[in-house]
């Protein structure tokens, strides 16, 4: 594995450690069952980002490993899709969710430079 893969695999860790926070701080806000589901959304494709990079340190071949990060990505795109969905919503500020913003995309960025140099070498 190289350093970048390292350095994804801490990058998707901390950002879930980020999500399961935030997910904590919207869940002692008084929702609707429309902003409760939307904020377990968010928790729940935030957090699978990291599982799936921690699943691939131990694919059975390269295909496995590329088909985790790619199952990374995708988890990435819908919790972006749910951060701003939630800023729209006005059910947290985009300034609130800025960085996250900033963090979803470079790792989004950086699985699929990832993705793409596997699956060209």
């Amino acid at each position: 594995m190289s350093n970048s893969n390292i350095a994804i695999q801490q990058r998707t860790e901390d950002f879930s450690i980020r999500v399961i926070k935030s997910y904590c701080e919207l869940n002692q806000r008084h929702f609707d069952d429309a902003g409760k589901v939307l904020a377990k959304q968010f928790l729940r494709s935030g957090t699978s980002i990291g599982a799936n990079c921690a699943e691939a340190v131990y694919a059975q071949s390269r295909n496995d490993f590329i088909s985790k990060y790619s199952i990374a990505l995708k988890e990435a795109s819908e919790t972006q899709y749910w951060i701003k969905i939630m800023i729209k919503s006005k059910l947290v500020s985009e300034h609130e969710f800025s960085l996250m913003q900033q963090e979803i995309l470079g790792i989004i960025k950086t699985l699929t430079a990832i993705i793409k140099k596997l699956k060209a070498d």
